[in-house]
């Protein structure tokens, strides 16, 4: 049985929650997910180019990792959820957490700013940092306009734009890019 993807029920802007609440398309819960998903994109963009550097599986999980995340911001918090959706865990910050570490080992010891560049995926990874940041500033709005919204899903995505970073740094020690230091001139 196949559906159509188009449903004809947004095109006066509005969308529905998880829950069946219809909102307008830029109520800030929709630019949350939104963002989320952008960033998932992008890391779709980066996991295809970096498919034999050994990051590759830790990517696509947390394309999966994300996926949740987006599902439970889109969500109506006043409305109880009568499907059965993954949640996020304390163990997929660790292992984020788990990850840096183990990178920042391989890693120069930075002392100074650097810019973006040096190889087009260390590029590409400061892009999904910067939208990654972007959904964590969206979603502090979320709660203080008082909508409930998990700590644990702020934490993830502080820990997964750091990941990003070092990350982008580790692909361009391991392409032998250039790590290009701010100067500050």
């Amino acid at each position: 049985m196949s559906f159509k993807i188009y449903t004809k029920t947004g095109d006066a802007g509005q969308t529905s929650l998880i829950g069946g609440t219809r909102v307008p398309k830029n109520h800030i819960r929709i630019e949350a997910y939104g963002t989320v998903d952008e960033l998932n994109s992008w890391l779709g963009v980066i996991s295809d180019a970096i498919k034999t550097l050994d990051k590759y599986d830790e990517l696509k999980y947390i394309q999966d990792k994300l996926f949740v995340l987006g599902s439970e911001l889109a969500c109506d918090p006043g409305k109880e959820v009568k499907m059965n959706l993954p949640e996020l865990k304390i163990e997929d910050i660790a292992r984020l957490e788990s990850s840096i570490d183990h990178m920042e080992s391989t890693l120069p010891m930075l002392k100074n700013f650097v810019l973006p560049g040096g190889h087009p995926i260390a590029s590409q990874l400061h892009i999904a940092r910067c939208v990654c940041r972007r959904a964590e500033r969206i979603c502090v709005g979320l709660q203080e306009m008082n909508e409930p919204i998990d700590t644990l899903l702020l934490q993830y995505l502080n820990r997964l734009s750091d990941y990003l970073f070092v990350l982008s740094r580790y692909v361009l020690h391991q392409l032998h890019g250039e790590e290009r230091i701010w100067k500050g001139v």
